[in-house]
């Protein structure tokens, strides 16, 4: 008996050094973001002052933007949404809207508001999808930017977003999903970096933040408000995190690995070129990103993926928690299923960063951490059982990683609120402040559990099925 609690004690002093390990090189690599991130903000907020953007705007040499906006079942706000991409500002674009098969009235909603009639459109199929059954444009000038595809359902947004890709006419396109509330200046904002830069950029991203809570009418933001509800503010914690400080630091060194399938802008010449987005994926944004940066790669082109650190969108995100863990064990099939798909490009020196810093960083900090924590409860209990449980350690290793987090989260709220000013009034901001105090004890845990499920499926091959994200709308009846 002895014997076994020697080794279990000998098995447990080598996982306490991996762990010691682990959250060190783990602290280490986020002490490095936050400097490449604050490098990246200030070098962005410089060049501003430099370019203004009405310079921009008056050139000649601003490429033309399309737009695309897959809409499934979204009758309740289709109307608004439209108008509000309507309103986009920039000299040359169209709005590409992807009726995927809809069962609900959103066809019927477009026809009627925007006097749309049935067309003859060439249309090329440069990327594989379902069936296109007709193109629709509308019979007033006031909406002559505006192009219905209306397709059979191929089961994911991908497939409604390569349509829109084919029915394209512009080198560039913005894509995102038809319920955001976009910024007037969006697309200028995004098809900056293609002009500004000589070497050739191959897709934009930019901040995307939550709505629900927000003052909205006809599909235009009024007022930000930070949400009401438990689930969306601790989502609002995670993307004001996500978008300002890591998404920031992997633009600096041109590592950037997922650019949002809410707002993104691609260079379309290279999305056909790589295949478009894949229709089987559950994580169609990290994806395609990967897939661009290993057809570069082999092409042995040089190659820019850029990030603005400016909220240019706002989404509704799940209210609730059937439909949050529903959307984030997908996100976490995604991820795993990305890693896997694109596993021969770690560590292959054709693939240069991508294969040595990126890929890697994501495999261990993104995809193992949810599996270390597990395996630190099992470890625990084992330790307690046996009597050999070390509470200076835990104790140490908790407090020093719940700290680091938080001082993390602290500062990107810092730099969010001198930047831009999002919330309504300090009062806001404090309730931020208090959920980024309380997250790891209520909201990680949950977010752990999803990971593993969506491992879990992944690895057992369960059927993939993207769900129904039930939209609230914002027009709603003064009463409720």
């Amino acid at each position: 008996m002895e014997i076994i609690k020697s080794l279990v004690a000998l098995v447990l002093y080598g996982y306490e050094i991996f762990i010691a390990l682990f959250s060190l090189s783990y602290v280490v690599f986020y002490f490095i973001l936050a400097i490449l991130s604050y490098i990246a903000i200030a070098k962005h907020v410089h060049n501003k002052k430099l370019l203004e953007d009405d310079i921009v705007t008056r050139s000649n040499y601003m490429p033309g933007v399309s737009v695309v906006a897959p809409a499934f079942n979204e009758g309740v706000n289709i109307v608004y949404n439209v108008k509000s991409l309507l309103s986009l500002t920039y000299p040359k674009y169209e709005i590409i809207i992807i009726n995927d098969g809809s069962t609900d009235d959103t066809l019927i909603k477009l026809i009627d508001e925007f006097e749309l009639e049935k067309v003859d459109f060439y249309y090329q199929e440069k990327i594989k999808t379902r069936p296109v059954r007709g193109h629709y444009k509308s019979k007033n000038p006031i909406y002559s930017k505006l192009l219905i595809v209306d397709k059979e359902n191929g089961k994911s947004k991908a497939d409604a977003s390569n349509a829109g890709i084919n029915s394209s006419q512009y080198p560039l396109f913005l894509c995102t999903d038809v319920d955001c509330i976009l910024k007037r200046n969006t697309i200028l904002k995004l098809a900056k970096p293609f002009i500004e830069n000589e070497t050739k950029v191959i897709a934009t991203g930019a901040g995307i933040r939550i709505s629900n809570s927000c003052e909205i009418k006809d599909g235009l933001l009024i007022k930000v408000h930070f949400p009401k509800k438990w689930y969306p503010r601790f989502q609002e914690l995670e993307y004001v995190r996500s978008f300002i400080f890591g998404r920031m630091a992997w633009s600096q060194i041109n590592g950037l690995l997922l650019v949002s399938g809410g707002l993104g802008m691609f260079d379309k010449e290279t999305v056909i070129a790589a295949g478009g987005y894949w229709h089987k994926s559950l994580g169609e944004d990290m994806e395609l990103i990967t897939r661009m940066r290993k057809y570069m790669h082999e092409k042995k082109e040089p190659f820019l993926i850029k990030y603005i650190p400016e909220s240019l969108c706002w989404t509704e995100v799940p209210e609730t928690r059937t439909v949050f863990i529903r959307q984030r064990v997908r996100w976490a099939r995604g991820l795993v299923q990305t890693l896997y798909l694109h596993r021969k490009m770690f560590y292959n020196k054709k693939y240069g960063r991508t294969a040595f810093v990126t890929l890697p960083f994501f495999f261990a900090f993104e995809f193992m951490v949810p599996i270390i924590e597990l395996l630190g409860i099992f470890v625990l209990i084992l330790t307690y059982v046996w009597g050999l449980i070390n509470f200076e350690f835990l104790i140490i290793m908790t407090a020093f990683v719940y700290l680091v987090y938080l001082f993390i989260t602290l500062v990107c709220i810092l730099i969010d609120e001198i930047l831009y000013r999002s919330y309504a009034n300090y009062k806001e901001l404090l309730i931020l402040i208090g959920m980024a105090i309380i997250e790891p004890l209520v909201y990680h845990p949950l977010t752990i559990y999803t990971s593993l499920k969506g491992y879990w499926d992944f690895f057992n091959q369960k059927e993939q099925k993207w769900g129904v994200m039930v939209r609230k709308g914002y027009e709603q009846p003064k009463q409720i």
